[in-house]
């Protein structure tokens, strides 16, 4: 994924890298030197750098023999069951335990608070650390490159060399490194995601006043915009946030609040759904029959529709009986989720009574009349 891949690129200018990978496929691009995700960076290093990289779908002897082990699996968050679906990386550390070494393992994946210490007790295993990632999809590279900040969850010799490998990779030498606990470290992640979805909700309930009242909201935006303690970015509104950790980042910190008071993570989880039914209505209200998908994809130089917000105002219109269809390039069948895809846009176009996008580019530019969107700044 995003995490794993540009971790392993851009180490492997430095040093020996053996990546791990379930998905033959994914081996196999990197292998052959082609990124196994959108990310026109990664794509550029593995073209034109000599890098010490190899991939493997076995672990046999990999983590024996290894300095450093990082995990970047996938993890996922059941708000109706409240669980953590962490048993991707549960298994690669019940590997590492029974290797009979002392390897340190960081764990790059989203977990909840309270999990190093968890997994140290299980497996007898003290080396366990976790260092939060903050990249943006389809940017993973570039991120890592110029990071913010080097969170590591941990104090000892093995959290420093870490942060240490970390601040090699990057460009900005005077990056802020910050040693905390494990649980500190957890927090930071969860916090910072959720402040992002918060801001996020704040401007698109915002779009929905000026929506109810007739208001331009690009006016609004600007004008609240200029207090510098507010600041002029991440304030396009869109159909909601979606992706890998904003929805069960929020929704695992809500969880985590049920013996703490509180009220606003609640209020941001909840404002996602209300925002999406929000633009289902609007695009209702305009009786049409037939609705086009521009892009599942949400952000631009994305090749994720994880949980994007599109997906479930398609269901909602799905459930008013308009018939959907979908345009994205990044799917090779014509079907999705029982929804229809057209590969032509002129005919994607010229088939439907309205198109939604949540971003727009260039390439719909010209349609302009047909599409409906929040867009209002086209970025972000």
């Amino acid at each position: 994924g995003y995490v794993g891949a540009s971790l392993a690129v851009l180490i492997s200018q430095y040093h020996q890298v053996l990546a791990v990978d379930i998905d033959p496929n994914r081996v196999k691009d990197i292998n052959n030197r082609k990124a196994p995700i959108g990310d026109s960076h990664m794509q550029k290093i593995l073209s034109s750098r000599h890098l010490d990289l190899n991939a493997t779908t076995s672990s046999d002897e990999v983590y024996k023999d290894a300095d450093m082990v990082i995990i970047a699996t996938p993890t996922d968050y059941n708000p109706d069951t409240d669980y953590f679906d962490t048993s991707s990386i549960e298994q690669v550390l019940s590997d590492i335990t029974q290797t009979d070494c002392a390897t340190p393992v960081f764990i790059k994946s989203t977990i909840p608070v309270g999990f190093v210490e968890d997994m140290r007790k299980k497996y007898k295993y003290p080396h366990i650390y976790f260092s939060p990632e903050f990249l943006r999809e389809g940017k993973s590279v570039y991120d890592n490159l110029r990071p913010s900040r080097i969170i590591v969850g941990g104090q000892d010799r093995n959290c420093v060399a870490f942060a240490n490998l970390l601040k090699t990779i990057s460009l900005n030498k005077d990056v802020p490194v910050l040693m905390m606990n494990g649980s500190a470290a957890e927090s930071v992640k969860l916090f910072a995601n959720s402040y992002l979805a918060t801001r996020i909700s704040f401007f698109n309930e915002l779009d929905t006043y000026c929506l109810v009242n007739d208001i331009d909201a690009a006016d609004v935006i600007r004008g609240v915009s200029l207090d510098p303690r507010i600041g002029d970015y991440y304030n396009n509104p869109s159909f909601g946030y979606g992706g890998y950790c904003l929805p069960k980042d929020t929704k695992q910190l809500k969880a985590s609040f049920k013996n703490v008071p509180a009220d606003i993570i609640s209020a941001v989880v909840n404002a996602n759904v209300t925002r999406k039914h929000v633009i289902a209505n609007d695009i209702m209200k305009r009786g049409s029959k037939t609705v086009g998908i521009y892009r599942l994809t949400m952000k631009d130089g994305s090749d994720n529709f994880r949980a994007s917000s599109i997906l479930d105002v398609m269901e909602l219109l799905a459930e008013k009986n308009i018939t959907i269809s979908i345009y994205e390039p990044t799917l090779n069948s014509r079907t999705y989720e029982g929804f229809s895809v057209e590969t032509d846009l002129e005919i994607f176009m010229n088939s439907n009574d309205v198109v939604i996008a949540n971003r727009i580019d260039d390439t719909v530019a010209k349609y302009k009349d047909k599409i409906y969107t929040r867009d209002i700044f086209n970025r972000d």
